[in-house]
């Protein structure tokens, strides 16, 4: 994983720039680039494929967080730190 392409994917996300976001996180492999992807998928209102990618993340479930820029925040913190 690349914690500066998943950051980069965020802060793109942010900027509700979600298609560009999603052709970066979704060629990575990493448990944390595919929590964005989950996240992507929420944005975009695509709820089944949102939920696929929570679950293959296994880091976080579709209902914790109900405010996505909250949670990319977060996920965020998490690559900082």
């Amino acid at each position: 994983m690349s914690k500066q392409d998943c950051i980069k994917a965020i802060d793109l996300l942010l900027d509700d720039e979600w298609s560009d976001a999603h052709h970066i996180v979704q060629d990575l492999a990493d448990s944390y680039a595919q929590w964005i992807h989950a996240v992507v998928h929420k944005i975009e209102g695509d709820v089944g494929n949102s939920h696929y990618w929570y679950n293959r993340s296994g880091l976080m479930i579709y209902d914790t967080f109900a405010d996505p820029h909250e949670e990319l925040k977060v996920i965020k913190q998490k690559l900082i730190s």
